[in-house]
């Protein structure tokens, strides 16, 4: 008796997959087009993020490249000095 209900319910089981796939599948393909879009997004918000940071660079360029160099100068004679004590 209970090999036959396990049967009945695994034909039950079967029918419901059967009937709910082309829903199931559908919901599928909109998860794959939203990660898709989401990734699509992420990838452009990235080479948005890249661009705003090179064109920061290039705007303060007037200051951190003298300053860039005022610290090279300075850790050369530093190094300098070390080499003769």
């Amino acid at each position: 008796m209970k090999t036959f209900l396990k049967v009945l319910l695994l034909l039950a089981a079967a029918i419901i997959a059967v009937k709910l796939l082309p829903l199931t599948l559908l919901g599928g393909c909109f998860l794959a087009v939203a990660l898709i879009v989401a990734l699509t997004l992420g990838l452009s918000a990235v080479a948005i993020l890249i661009a705003l940071a090179v064109a920061l660079a290039a705007v303060l360029s007037p200051i951190w490249i003298p300053v860039l160099a005022l610290v090279g100068v300075i850790a050369l004679f530093k190094r300098l000095n070390r080499a003769k004590a």
